[in-house]
């Protein structure tokens, strides 16, 4: 069985209209800060150190 995509023809996601530039700014410096506080709150990633050899000793 295949499911069926359905296309919204939406022009604003929303709201009524644009956003106005106090609002966009107010976006922009939440996601700042959101991305600023997930970078402080992520663990740093950890790769391995050595590789496997495939010797038959």
């Amino acid at each position: 069985m295949t499911t069926k995509k359905v296309e919204l023809e939406v022009d604003f996601i929303g709201g009524l209209g644009p956003l106005s530039p106090e609002e966009e700014k107010a976006l922009s410096e939440y996601f700042k800060s959101q991305k600023k506080s997930s970078k402080q709150n992520s663990t740093p990633k950890r790769s391995l150190s050595h590789k496997r050899s495939n010797s038959t000793v």
